[in-house]
């Protein structure tokens, strides 16, 4: 059996947290969880890379957190996008689209 799992390009981790958190507020497991599955396990995020970015992204303003009950009633912080952060992953989802399809196609030339 191989190891599906994509080793993230510098900088993508902060996307897929904002892309994540779009819909509605998460806690920091519930984040690594959504992206792993909706990569169909091709991602998976370590708690040792998701909280530090997690604090970046709030420093930054893109992010706020909230204290709140996961599914299970323990203590969880709820991270959600504040209008700047909305504003940041239109943008690094615009650059990421770009970025792609130059990538397609120059992996396409013959």
């Amino acid at each position: 059996m191989t190891d599906d799992r994509l080793n993230l390009p510098q900088g993508t981790l902060d996307l897929l947290i904002l892309k994540a958190i779009s819909a509605e507020p998460l806690h920091g497991w519930a984040i690594s969880e959504r992206i792993r599955n909706v990569s169909r396990d091709a991602l998976q995020v370590p708690q040792g890379s998701l909280y530090p970015a997690l604090h970046r992204l709030e420093r930054r303003g893109w992010i706020r957190a909230e204290w709140g009950a996961s599914e299970n009633n323990r203590k969880a912080k709820f991270y959600e996008l504040t209008r700047a952060g909305r504003s940041q992953l239109d943008a690094e989802t615009d650059a990421w689209e770009r970025l792609t399809r130059a990538v397609s196609l120059l992996l396409k030339m013959g």
